[in-house]
């Protein structure tokens, strides 16, 4: 089986939050709690696969989040360009994950079906569940389809050999995590299945929720798809700096060959 490098970029962050913007019932709620932006670049090969994509500066702008980076350019010391991406998996389409399809536009993406039905259908009516998602990054996801550039997946489905997807759901209706072969075993790319290794480890919701059980769940099924939880990534812990190794500059890091240190 195919096995691929795994690349962290990180490209924001917003450290004026609380642990209660990141646990349900926290005892410690209003103690400090930072929050990384990461997209993720698998590579095999000549073969890139890119998981999300981050959002612009307009986005950041609009939503007082600025990014420390532009995630298209943060791909340049891979020596990767944006029209490189062919292949885009996109967790959900909440705005800091498909904040940024524009940037890659020979990309086809692969989308859970329920993601795509959940963000166009008519719980988006309700002010608090359309609040992480944007009208225009839903539009170009449209376009995407109707030009013939979107794969559907209904639950588990194959990418590419040694790349799968997992319909998770909880944070979002159609929220899928990504499970990947590398030298070390299979890892689990999370995303927001788990915002923080806390929310896994500890069995904590995350506040951002549209089904609490399968969020639940789910947390036993991301470190269920990984070989060892050491190889289970959280989708915005700043603790994924700490303990894996920068790799070609300061905001990249490399993850398939496991963790320097492991703190649980």
């Amino acid at each position: 089986m195919t096995e691929w490098s795994v690349h962290a970029i990180k490209y924001a962050d917003r450290n004026a939050r609380t642990r209660a913007d990141s646990f349900v019932f926290d005892d410690n709620h209003d103690a400090p709690h930072a929050m990384d932006y990461f997209i993720w670049v698998l590579r095999s090969g000549d073969d890139v696969i890119l998981i999300d994509t981050g959002y612009d500066a307009a986005e950041g702008l609009s939503r007082d989040r600025p990014i420390r980076r532009d995630p298209a350019e943060a791909l340049a010391p891979l020596g990767l360009k944006p029209e490189d991406i062919t292949t885009l998996i996109v967790t959900h389409l909440h705005y800091d994950h498909a904040g940024g399809l524009h940037l890659f536009p020979n990309a086809t993406l692969h989308l859970q079906a329920a993601e795509m039905a959940f963000a166009t259908g008519p719980c988006m009516c309700h002010d608090t569940l359309r609040m992480p998602y944007t009208a225009e990054h839903i539009c170009e996801a449209i376009k995407r389809l109707y030009t013939g550039r979107m794969v559907f997946h209904e639950g588990d489905g194959q990418v590419a050999d040694g790349v799968t997807v997992h319909r998770i759901g909880g944070h979002s209706q159609g929220l899928q995590a990504v499970r990947v072969k590398t030298s070390e075993g299979y890892m689990c790319l999370a995303s927001d299945a788990a915002h923080y290794y806390e929310n896994a480890f500890a069995n904590k919701p995350f506040p951002i929720v549209v089904d609490v059980q399968d969020m639940l769940e789910g947390f036993g099924k991301i470190v269920a798809l990984a070989s060892s939880p050491k190889l289970m990534i959280p989708g915005h812990d700043p603790l994924v700096r700490e303990i894996f190794p920068q790799d070609q500059t300061d905001f990249i890091y490399r993850l398939d060959k496991g963790p320097t240190r492991w703190p649980f």
